[in-house]
Formats: C-alpha cells, structure tokens, sequence
C-alpha cells in the first residue's frame, strides 16, 4: 500500500541525498535524538513502585502515568510535525530535543501525584514529536540504497535508549526515582551537536514555500486508505513493543520472580542486546525481500519466543527469552521508518510517519492498564497477560502487512528519476 505523491517520485537521475560525511552526521543525531527519547521513557518503568511509594498512589496509578504519556505523544507528532513541514526539519529537532529534556528534569521536582501526571503528559507530547520528525530528516537526507540499513539502525536507538536506563537503574539506591529522571535531562546537549554539524533535509528544501502550506487534512483525506492502515498496523506494533516491555521490570522480573536490582539490570541489558540485534538485522533484510515481507517474519518470530521468554524459570532461561522476543520484536520494529516515510505524502512528510505512529500510540495507551485487567482475571498472573497482548499483536501485523505493498523503490523528491511511474 503506497501513498507516494507524484512529487515524491523521481528527481535528476541521482540515487541523491547529501555527500555522505552529511548524511553520516544525519544518521547519527537522529539516532541519537531517539535513544535518548527513549532513555528519558523508559526510566519510568524502573520506577514505578518508588514513584507510588513516594508519592502516596497504587501503582496501579503510576501506571497510568505511562498510559498518559503515551496518550499524549500524539499531539507531539502533530505539532511538531506541523512545524517541521513549516519551518525544516533541524530546526524543530532541536526544540524538540531541549522539551523532552526539560520536562524529564522536572519531573523529578514533582511535589504531588497530580503535578507528576502534568508533567508526564507534557513529556508524552515533546516525545511524541521527536521520531517523525527524525526519521523524515533521516530518510530524507541519505541515499535510496542506504534505508532498510539505516531504518533499523534508528530504531535500534529506542532498545539502547532502553539499555541505558537499565545501568542508570543500578544507581537508583543511590540517587533515588528522583535522581534518575533529573539525570534524563542530559540530552539537551544533543541540540549543541545538531546545531553545529546537521544539515538540513534536502527533500523539504527543494520543495519549496507552497508546498510546506498544504493543510494537512487535505492531504490525509486523498491518502486516506494509507492513513488508516499505517495507524492499525502502528496500533498493533505499539502493543507488541509495550506488551513486552514496560510491565517487565518491575512487575514480572521483580514481582513474579523476586529478582534483586542487579539481577533486573543485567537482564535487561540482555534483552535490549536481542532488540538492538534485531533492529540490525531486519532493516537490511527488508532491502532484499522487501518492507511487508521483513515486518512479518519479524512479527511471527515472537510466537515461538513467548513461552520461553513469559513463562520459564532461572536467569539464564529468562535471559534467553528476553534475547529471542526482542530480537523479534524490534526486528520488525527496525523496517518502520523506512515504511512509514516511504508510503507517506511527500508535502506532509514531517507529519505524517510520527502522527500515524502516535495515532497507533494512542490506541495502544492503556496497554499498562489492559494488561493488569488480564492479569487480575487470571488470579493475578502477569504472564498470561503478556503472552496474550504480545500474542495477538503479532498476529495482526502479519496480517496487516499482507494488505501493505513493497515501498523499498518509492523515492524521495530529491531522487527523483524519470523511469519511475507515480
């Protein structure tokens, strides 16, 4: 399924995007702008106990807060992707950079719970910007040949974004839920990298002014039949990711298993070592058999995983199946930026892969919630909720994917080549 304007297709016979010691400095920012996105993220699932502790909630509450940042983030992809089809990509990368990290800073000052859900709200909407707005400067900056492999290296920062705050976990006798989240506020220093070395995308330049004035509803509305399939087929994969990850820490390793803070920590790096292997290995895949074809074999490979990685016993099997479901899981997470850009209108391309992303976020908001509903009806057992949202998300994208269409051939404005049909 494809969605490609025929402005998107085409340009002066190159295979474009900027010299490559650019688009290397490109690559970079972005994937560094989303792994620390997602460390700020995921901080939260460490703490979710000492957070309810501290401030006098169930947990139960502070899952909510995670349901609530994840709620919010679409607002974040349409402003500041509104914004970046206005003003460039860059430029609105590095606000968005300074807001996650300030937001992050202050939610480690909350004084009460309801100043904590603001503030996480808040977060939701400055990270919910960030991917779409660093995948299209990506995407739109490298050659054609480079995508599945670059895809699958820019999701591989959300896992090492992960990673990290999992060895931040180890100081958190130290410095406490508060320390922790005051330390996220250190990718503002990202901004400095990108102002000094990161062009802008060369695709929203050649576009020029009008184009970077189409509403955005119109465009969506032309597009609709894409707009709905990449908004479930993202519903779907936030679930997968989700499921398996944010109840992890501390309500199936800390709670089923009665693991210690080291034990949790070393664990997780594994895990986040499976899905950082994963993004890897997927993304360059998809450029031989194709974006649907990667997304599904990805997505059907956490079916023999998930009783391993849910319901087996002792650290090293847990390892091992922490390792197995996110290679899977991220495996097909790491073709999505390449797809989403690729099927996206080229004129709202700064908007459209983050808000249908986030659409998919939203719809897969109470994911925390839904999964302690499964697991209070089966007598308190976290695993089958896991199993089953993991599960049945897979599923589903496999069979969405075969409703997709290869993309891997669409091109950006600044490729533009005659022989290519729109």
């Amino acid at each position: 399924m494809r969605s490609a304007e025929p402005s998107d297709i085409g340009g002066p016979g190159t295979d474009g995007g900027a010299p490559a010691a650019k688009a290397g400095h490109v690559v970079a920012a972005c994937y560094l702008g989303w792994m620390l996105d997602a460390f700020d993220y995921f901080i939260m699932a460490f703490v979710l106990d000492d957070v309810a502790r501290s401030l006098g909630v169930p947990i139960s509450a502070t899952a909510f807060a995670i349901t609530l940042t994840l709620a919010s983030r679409v607002v974040g992809a349409l402003v500041f992707g509104r914004l970046a089809d206005r003003f460039g990509r860059r430029p609105t990368m590095m606000v968005n950079v300074v807001c996650y990290a300030v937001l992050e800073l202050l939610s480690g000052f909350a004084t009460d719970f309801t100043m904590f859900l603001v503030l996480r709200a808040l977060f939701g909407i400055a990270m919910g910007g960030e991917w779409g707005v660093a995948s299209s400067l990506a995407m739109e900056s490298i050659p054609a040949r480079w995508r599945g492999l670059v895809s699958g290296l820019l999701q591989t920062g959300y896992p090492t974004g992960y990673l990290l705050a999992s060895l931040l976990f180890l100081l958190e006798p130290t410095i406490g839920w508060r320390g922790m989240f005051m330390l996220g506020a250190l990718p503002a220093l990202l901004v400095l990298y990108i102002r000094r070395a990161v062009p802008e995308s060369p695709d929203w330049q050649q576009r020029g002014e009008q184009a970077h004035h189409q509403p955005l509803l119109a465009v969506l509305r032309r597009h609709w039949r894409v707009t709905v399939h990449a908004a479930l087929m993202m519903a779907c994969f936030n679930y997968l990711s989700h499921g398996s990850q944010d109840l992890y820490p501390k309500l199936f390793l800390a709670h089923v298993h009665h693991l210690g803070t080291g034990t949790i920590s070393a664990l997780m790096v594994v895990f986040n070592l499976g899905a950082i292997a994963g993004g890897l290995l997927f993304g360059p895949l998809s450029q031989r058999i194709g974006r649907p074809a990667a997304i599904a074999v990805g997505a059907l490979l956490c079916l023999p995983a998930i009783p391993l990685w849910a319901f087996s016993h002792g650290v090293v099997l847990l390892g091992l199946g922490g390792f197995l479901i996110q290679l899977a899981v991220q495996g097909a997470w790491g073709v999505v930026p390449a797809y989403l850009n690729e099927v996206s209108p080229g004129t709202v391309r700064g908007t459209f892969p983050g808000a249908v992303y986030q659409m998919g976020n939203l719809l897969a908001a109470p994911n925390a919630n839904l999964q302690l509903w499964i697991a209070g009806q089966a007598g308190g057992d976290i695993r089958w909720a896991m199993g089953s949202v993991v599960g049945c998300a897979a599923v589903l994208i496999a069979l969405l994917m075969l409703l997709g269409r290869d993309t891997r051939d669409v091109r950006m404005g600044h490729e533009r080549r005659p022989d290519v049909a729109a």
